[in-house]
C-alpha cells in the first residue's frame, strides 16, 4: 500500500474517531455503543482499498465486506436493540454476498464467486421473510434462489453448460413447494372456482359455433346438377 493511501486511511479514521468523542464529550451520543462497529468499519475500510488497488487483490474484498457486515450488524443491535429483530442476520449476509459479487466483477475468470454470492443472496432472503412464514414457503424461496444462482453461471463469459442439470432440478423442487406454499395459503380456492368458469364459457363457445357452423351447412343452396329433374331436362336438349 502506498504512503498516500495509508494516510488517507489513517485520516478518515482518525476524523471519525473525534466525531465520536466529540459527541460523547457533548452527551448527544453514547460511543461505547460504537467501537466495535467503528473497528470493524475502520478494518473493512482498509481491505477494500487494498482491493481497489490492483485487479490481483481481488482477495481483499471478502474480508473487507464481512468487516462492514460485522460493522453493520453489531451498530444496528446496539442502536436499535428491539426494533432490529431479524434483519442484523440477513444483513450480513448481504454484506458477504457483496463481497463474493465484487470479487467477480473485478476478475469474470473468478465465476467461482458466483456460487456463494448466489447462496448467500439466497440465505439473507430467507432470513428476511415474515416470521409467519415456514415450511414450505421457505423451502421455495430457498431451492429457487439456488436455481438463480446456477442459471446465472451460464451467462458467464465462459457459456458454461453444466449448471443447467442443477439449476432445472433445484427449479423443479422450488416450484412445487411453491404450489404447495401456495395450496396452503388457499389460493386453490381461487382456482377451484376460476376453473369451472373458464370451461364452462369454452364449452358454450364450442357449442353456439358449431351450431352457428350447422345452420349454415343446412341453409346452403343446392347445386343444380344434385336437383331431380333437372339433369333429365338438360340432358333431353
Amino acid at each position: 500500500m502506498k504512503a498516500t493511501t495509508a494516510s488517507i486511511i489513517a485520516g478518515v479514521v482518525l476524523l471519525l474517531a473525534g466525531i465520536l468523542l466529540l459527541l460523547d464529550a457533548l452527551r448527544i451520543l453514547d460511543t461505547a455503543l460504537l467501537v466495535w462497529p467503528f473497528i470493524f468499519g475502520a478494518s473493512g475500510a482498509a481491505f477494500l482499498a487494498v482491493f481497489s488497488r490492483s485487479r490481483a487483490n481481488w482477495w481483499a474484498a471478502i474480508p473487507g465486506f464481512v468487516l462492514l457486515g460485522l460493522a453493520a450488524v453489531v451498530a444496528t443491535t446496539q442502536l436499535w436493540p428491539g426494533v432490529a429483530g431479524d434483519w442484523p442476520g440477513s444483513l450480513f449476509f448481504l454484506f458477504i454476498s457483496a463481497g463474493f459479487a465484487a470479487v467477480y466483477l473485478r476478475e469474470r475468470a473468478n465465476w467461482w464467486a458466483l456460487i456463494p454470492c448466489g447462496v448467500l443472496l439466497t440465505l439473507a432472503l430467507v432470513v428476511a421473510l415474515p416470521p409467519g412464514l415456514d415450511g414450505t414457503p421457505v423451502a421455495a424461496v430457498l431451492f429457487l434462489g439456488f436455481a438463480a444462482t446456477f442459471a446465472a453461471l451460464t451467462l458467464t463469459p465462459e457459456r458454461m453448460k453444466w449448471p443447467l442439470i442443477p439449476a432445472a432440478v433445484l427449479a423443479v423442487l422450488g416450484l412445487s413447494f411453491a404450489i404447495q406454499s401456495a395450496v396452503n395459503f388457499r389460493t386453490m380456492e381461487y382456482l377451484t372456482a376460476v376453473v369451472p368458469l373458464i370451461v364452462g364459457v369454452c364449452l358454450l363457445y364450442y357449442a353456439f359455433h358449431n351450431r352457428r357452423s350447422g345452420s349454415r351447412h343446412t341453409g346452403r343452396a343446392v347445386p343444380d346438377q344434385m336437383k331431380p329433374g333437372l339433369g333429365d331436362a338438360h340432358g333431353g336438349h
